[in-house]
């Protein structure tokens, strides 16, 4: 589960390794910080374009928020077991109706069996490449908000089916995790309700819909179906480390909109999943120092990675 070790010394890993308090503290402070001046940017200015922007700012910061929550999944966001999970918990993935607990099964399993047969996320990439007419379906049932809406009744209605049932909601939670929804969604509502009814007390009473359940139900998901392709859609169904995952550059607009914190670096994740994400970017230099970077699978940006994954394709 540490292939890096193949290429970088436990002496280069440790201070990569090394988790901080701060920056943990730092990271979930700004991605709410951010929420927040999306919403400081339409109170000021009230029009179609601040609007548009601030959805798909708050919409990328709810990814930011499923990041946050896998960092704690993986004990990087602070260095204590204990603050990864409350903090991961309540400030990251309950807010975006996500479980920790669930996540971190179905994910550390992921990690194990990256791109073979008992890897829990085969499902998502191995139907990579597509054709081009297929991924615009795709991302037009996101943009609509049709993907979310599905997936939302899916969750209320299996957690109706699920209530009282511990076998089943440990069976179905891999299925849950794979789009970050906690199998149990009646321990999450009330908060993702809370942070919609906070949001309509700041400004206008439809505030809550507009900037945290219309976020949610469309430029989220759309941002996590890039995500999912960037990272392993059209890649080698194999155990090479360096190819069965994909790094995608990103730039200032794509941090903002679509990979927030270090998420691209995804290949360099893998390599030693317990490396925090401020860190990656150093890791990756660190790989590339070595002499590896043509090994590596590295797209110039996610058109490249869409390219692959069939945009490109009839």
């Amino acid at each position: 589960m540490t292939p890096g070790k193949s290429y970088l010394s436990s002496e280069e890993i440790r201070p990569l390794a090394e988790r901080s308090d701060a920056m943990g503290l730092w990271l979930v402070l700004h991605c709410w910080g951010v929420i927040a001046c999306a919403l400081a940017l339409f109170a000021l200015w009230p029009n179609p374009l601040t609007f548009v922007i601030a959805v798909m700012v708050i919409g990328s910061r709810q990814l930011g928020l499923a990041i946050l929550m896998h960092e704690a999944a993986h004990n990087a966001l602070f260095k204590s077991r204990k603050w990864n999970d409350i903090i991961g918990e309540w400030l990251c993935g309950r807010p975006i109706l996500a479980e920790l607990a669930a996540y971190r099964h179905y994910h550390l399993t992921h990690h194990r069996f990256t791109q073979t047969d008992k890897d829990p996320d085969l499902k998502l990439s191995a139907k990579f490449p597509t054709s081009k007419a297929s991924l615009k379906r795709k991302f037009t049932r996101d943009l609509t908000g049709q993907t979310g809406a599905k997936q939302l009744l899916g969750q209320i209605l299996m957690s109706f089916r699920l209530a009282g049932d511990d076998d089943a909601i440990a069976a179905a939670a891999s299925d849950f995790a794979q789009s970050f929804k906690a199998p149990h969604l009646w321990k999450s509502l009330p908060v993702f309700i809370g942070v919609a009814v906070a949001m309509s007390l700041i400004g206008s009473w439809w505030w809550g819909l507009a900037f945290w359940l219309l976020p949610y139900l469309t430029w989220f998901q759309f941002v996590l179906r890039v995500r999912n392709i960037a990272e392993h859609g059209a890649v080698e169904q194999s155990q090479n480390p360096l190819q069965n995952v994909r790094t995608t550059k990103a730039g200032p607009i794509a941090r903002l909109f679509v990979a927030p914190y270090w998420v691209n670096y995804h290949l360099e994740h893998h390599m030693v999943m317990h490396v925090p994400c401020w860190q990656l970017k150093n890791m990756h230099k660190a790989l590339l120092d070595k002499g590896i970077g043509p090994d590596m699978r590295i797209a110039s940006g996610y058109g490249q990675a869409l390219a692959e994954a069939g945009w490109k394709r009839a």
